[in-house]
């Protein structure tokens, strides 16, 4: 398993988890991003940069998932290439995405896209919280335990 990282978006809170639970684990981690990020020393843990631009960090993870692998990402349309790959996806706010719910979950996205683009207001997700925080690590937790035997 590999853990891969959409992380131009991805909260602080939520690489802080990722980085212990890579290193606790020993599973590698890489956070993909067009901007640069400090990790911590680690031969597990690194950074991929990617050029700016629409979606480069998401076509770089895309490209290079695997079946078994885990992506963190709030991206519906990199989550449903993620399910197709046979890999895993982890949303920030600690929503799996799997074969059983992807469909609909871009399915609603798409919906929701097109509302805005008709100028229709459907507001933003909440501050990301502690709930989240732990809603995230709790699910992260258990898909390690799953796919690593440990």
């Amino acid at each position: 398993m590999h853990i891969w990282v959409d992380a131009d978006a991805c909260p602080a809170a939520v690489k802080e988890i990722l980085f212990r639970a890579a290193t606790r684990r020993q599973v590698p981690l890489t956070l993909v991003a067009n901007q640069f990020l400090r990790t911590p020393p680690s031969p597990l843990i690194r950074m991929i940069q990617v050029p700016g631009g629409f979606d480069e960090a998401d076509k770089y993870i895309a490209a290079n998932v695997r079946a078994g692998d885990l992506v963190i990402t709030a991206d519906i349309p990199l989550a449903a290439e993620v399910v197709a790959k046979d890999a895993r996806g982890l949303s920030p706010r600690g929503e799996v995405y799997g074969k059983d719910n992807i469909r609909g979950l871009l399915d609603m996205r798409n919906f929701m896209d097109t509302l805005r683009g008709t100028g229709v207001d459907t507001g933003g997700p909440p501050a990301f919280g502690a709930a989240d925080r732990q809603a995230f690590a709790n699910r992260l937790d258990g898909l390690l335990q799953a796919g690593t035997g440990r």
